[in-house]
């Protein structure tokens, strides 16, 4: 049995999975020095009241000066501090608890069903494709310059400073791979049926789509938009700029024309000259408000 811990950026909002081979306080903090090695020293540590966490708080007191620790990292401009939500309070921890759920239901789900099919190597490949889905997802668009096509900002471009996506290797992922001797086809199938069924979820909470009991405010020209696709490969965000909006006699918008880029520039064919496409709004998701 294995447990995910997960860690977030309180500003860029990346996403950071370590596996744990149990629920102690030694675990926990080898996972703990594990993710600074990896990432860099910690400002601020924040968390609920886990038994594993309380304890690791404590041997951390006790075997650390922590006076000394502190003024150390406050002349390099750091802040060492762990601070606890109160307990039974998880609400108070919304920026980590949400993301907490995007990838435990998923992941649950899957590996109760599946989970008896990987290994320590696959499972530990697997939380790390699951960790690229989640820094891959759009926070806002930004723009080479006013007339283009916007592209998304993700965790992944702050914390890399590369554009490049992380693309799915070739071939298609099937449920038959799940019991192939090719063990890292088990973890694309897997890493497949995540970003599938997280996708939906994600877009779902962007937009909410009740009974049209109320009216809404139509897509103006000058936002940026989400446009759902199911043909696109894993990790990737397909955005446009609406350029012109069309109204129904009614008065209200259900179909617009999107500025995007070429597919192609996410292949390494180059970049290409930005198109035209027309949407229905049902197939939108407002990601950015026009700027005044």
């Amino acid at each position: 049995k294995r447990y995910g811990v997960i860690f977030t950026c309180m500003s860029s909002r990346a996403v950071h999975l370590e596996v744990a081979e149990t629920l102690n306080t030694d675990s926990f903090i080898n996972t703990l020095r594990r993710f600074i090695s990896f990432r860099g020293p910690i400002r601020v540590l924040r968390s609920d009241q886990g038994t594993n966490f309380v304890g690791a708080k404590g041997q951390l007191n006790e075997s650390l000066d922590l006076t000394k620790v502190k003024n150390f990292l406050q002349n390099k401009g750091c802040d060492f501090e762990f601070k606890m939500n109160p307990a039974s309070a998880s609400h108070f921890g919304g920026a980590w608890e949400r993301l907490i759920r995007s990838a435990k239901n998923i992941l649950g789900t899957m590996l109760s069903q599946l989970g008896c099919q990987l290994d320590e190597e696959c499972l530990r490949t697997l939380l790390c494709e699951v960790m690229a889905v989640l820094n891959c997802r759009p926070l806002t668009a930004h723009y080479i310059n006013d007339d283009s096509a916007p592209s998304p900002l993700t965790p992944n471009h702050l914390l890399t400073m590369k554009t490049n996506l992380i693309l799915p290797p070739p071939g298609e992922f099937e449920k038959d791979d799940i019991y192939c001797i090719k063990r890292w086809r088990r973890v694309q199938y897997l890493a497949n049926e995540f970003w599938n069924r997280w996708r939906k979820e994600y877009l779902n909470t962007l937009q909410v789509r009740s009974k049209w009991e109320r009216a809404k405010p139509n897509i103006e020209e000058g936002d940026v938009v989400l446009i759902r696709d199911d043909n696109v490969p894993r990790n990737y965000w397909k955005l446009g700029k609406v350029f012109l909006t069309l109204k129904s006699k009614d008065g209200l918008v259900r179909r617009v024309r999107l500025l995007v880029g070429q597919d192609n520039k996410i292949r390494g064919q180059g970049n290409r000259p930005s198109r035209y496409l027309d949407r229905p709004v049902h197939k939108l998701v407002l990601l950015v408000k026009k700027k005044f």
